[in-house]
């Protein structure tokens, strides 16, 4: 006798309704889809059987609020008895299932899993079908329950071959058996089936999805339909768009309309898009179905090689799905390469409101970069201007300048602007890699990175004469600043109207940063940077360059205002500092705050002073 006993996993019905509502679907609304595409699929199996057969789907509402009805008809292939227990009895068991694993392999019916039809229970306390199989044997009425249980009854009178389903509206689920709602309802997730969808309510008999455009199965088609594209993609998305692209893969098994924005987006925007799955709504927030770059367009997407997930609402990330998502792209690609030859200023409006996604797919794309590098916006010390009316301004044998980072940027562009010296500011994304290969796309010019450091090798020394007699003033300046690392360095340069300009090498930047997170962190971790600090310290240093042609700084370096020089020196230092938009450390804060009051001291006393000086003259 065996000591092994074996037994069967149960399911609580109730449990998976629950799990069905509140954690598979994201919405109770899905039943209609649901319901809508057992009844396309059982269309699509009669279809198999009779080629002349003309498919036949009716929606129909009686009664209103909580006494409200719903009747979903179709014409279809219909069950016998034996696929009633089969297929209505069993979770996970698809009436679409083949010999082969149902999950992977390919199939013309949308469901899968079996368990469309208990998505109903969401909205409805009890489901009702009564069903005649187009291959014989008695018409049924089969009736579920949330707790698992369910009847068949053989009917006495013959139906016409097909399925209807009754469902009564569950307290608190009005709203999904409101006229308007089912009408939209059924349009977004009908709008391109192929049958005609017809929605009888006690105000109103009408098909929902009567106009199905010729360049949905033919998408190079859709250049010559703008207008009703651009409303079909108002209609069905909510937004007014101005352009578009359409879409398709190789094989044609995938194709769609990709949306221009019409409204610029940022990186981190959501990217969400409208899929149909064998022509049935399955997501409006696929988020997968293209490369990262496309970020400025918003899909329709119509398919049927993608695999979704059991909630069809997404669809699993496989080598198909990889290789939708790259074809995809190519065709937005192609069709911008497109432009740039046939239609420069429909390229260039793109670009104008597009850039960041522009220069996101430049940065992948070579190709691509060497074909629309000069219509690339770039901010720089000439304004904001296109790559290629700042390469017009780059003479012949000179570099074209450009900063990796913003805060560098900072500190020289006054300087550079002065000087008229065009700097591009290479801080923001994209844009270092971008000007970086540039020589690649346009090997005539020589892109360079420009530091701060080397601006100010423009600068004009002082004289011997001034050296000598500023040499006491200027050790006095600097060992002021030798607490925050920073020399002291007396020069001349334009403009004449900035006193100062901080610069600071990539050692002195990393010890700042470090020393800012030392002052915020948990004594811990304060420990942990503080020992890392240790390496920078001796190399460190920080420049402040103080401009003799400004009249403040010539006026400190007089002899008869020496006593103010340690303070204004270190004024200049923490103006050059948030001028450079650098963060502060305490110590600086306090220096900028002992600063201001010392000088609203001298202030009150000088006027103090020129009060009691007219007042004796008088």
């Amino acid at each position: 006798m065996s000591n092994q006993d074996n037994y069967r996993f149960q399911v609580n019905l109730s449990g998976m309704i629950n799990i069905l509502s509140n954690h598979l679907y994201s919405n109770p609304k899905v039943y209609l889809r649901e319901v809508l595409q057992n009844a396309i699929d059982a269309v699509t199996a009669r279809k198999k059987l009779d080629s002349s057969y003309e498919g036949r789907i009716n929606i129909e509402l009686s009664g209103s609020g909580s006494g409200a009805t719903l009747i979903i008809e179709d014409n279809g292939v219909g069950l016998n008895e034996a696929e009633v227990h089969e297929f209505l009895a069993m979770i996970g068991q698809s009436s679409k299932r083949g010999a082969t694993d149902v999950l992977v392999q390919e199939t013309s019916f949308i469901g899968r899993f079996g368990i469309g039809l208990l998505s109903c229970f969401m909205v409805s306390d009890e489901i009702v079908m009564l069903t005649q199989s187009a291959k014989g044997g008695p018409s049924l009425e089969w009736r579920g329950n949330p707790d698992g249980t369910y009847s068949i009854r053989h009917l006495e009178q013959s139906l016409e071959p097909g399925t209807k389903v009754f469902l009564r509206c569950k307290p608190d689920c009005e709203m999904y058996y409101d006229p308007e709602n089912l009408e939209k309802w059924l349009y977004d997730y009908g709008a391109l089936l192929p049958y005609p969808i017809q929605l009888q309510t006690a105000q109103m008999t009408k098909v929902v999805n009567h106009d199905r455009p010729i360049w949905l199965s033919q998408p190079e088609l859709a250049r010559s339909c703008r207008d009703e594209v651009l409303e079909f993609g108002n209609k069905l998305l909510g937004e007014r768009f101005h352009d578009f692209i359409p879409l398709q893969t190789a094989t044609g098994r995938t194709g769609g309309i990709a949306f221009i924005l019409p409204q610029a987006v940022n990186l981190n925007a959501k990217k969400s898009h409208r899929v149909y799955l064998k022509h049935m709504l399955v997501s409006d927030k696929a988020e997968n179905i293209l490369p990262d770059w496309a970020f400025f367009v918003k899909c329709l997407v119509w398919t049927d090689e993608l695999q979704p997930t059991a909630s069809r609402e997404h669809f699993y990330e496989n080598e198909t799905l990889e290789q939708v998502r790259t074809e995809l792209g190519e065709s937005i690609r192609s069709e911008l390469m497109r432009m740039a030859e046939t239609d420069p200023d429909r390229l260039q409006n793109i670009i104008r409101l597009h850039a960041l996604s522009m220069k996101a797919l430049a940065a992948e794309d070579v190709e691509f970069y060497r074909i629309i590098y000069r219509w690339l916006p770039f901010e720089s010390t000439y304004g904001r201007r296109s790559l290629g009316e700042l390469l017009k301004e780059v003479k012949e044998g000179r570099s074209l300048y450009f900063t990796y980072t913003l805060d560098e940027y900072r500190q020289i562009t006054h300087v550079a602007a002065a000087q008229a010296m065009l700097v591009i500011n290479g801080g923001y994304v994209y844009d270092t890699e971008l000007l970086s290969r540039l020589p690649e796309v346009h090997p005539s010019v020589n892109a360079e990175r420009l530091l701060p450091e080397d601006v100010s090798l423009s600068f004009t020394d002082i004289t011997p004469e001034e050296r000598l007699q500023l040499y006491e003033l200027t050790r006095i300046a600097d060992a002021a600043l030798q607490r925050f690392r920073c020399q002291v360095q007396v020069r001349r340069f334009k403009p004449a109207d900035l006193p100062a300009l901080f610069t600071l090498s990539q050692e002195s930047s990393s010890l700042r940063s470090l020393e800012k997170a030392e002052e915020v962190s948990t004594p811990a971790f304060s420990s942990v940077l503080s020992s890392l600090t240790g390496k920078f310290e001796e190399s460190a240093y920080a420049t402040l360059y103080l401009n003799l042609d400004n009249p403040v700084v010539s006026r400190i370096f007089q002899p008869q205002h020496a006593q103010m020089l340690v303070v204004a020196v270190e004024m200049l230092y923490v103006n050059s500092l948030m001028l450079g938009h650098y963060p502060m450390s305490r110590a600086e804060m306090g220096v900028l705050n002992q600063g201001i009051l010392q000088f609203m001291e001298w202030g009150l006393s000088a006027n103090a002073n020129n009060n009691t000086a007219h007042g004796g003259q008088e």
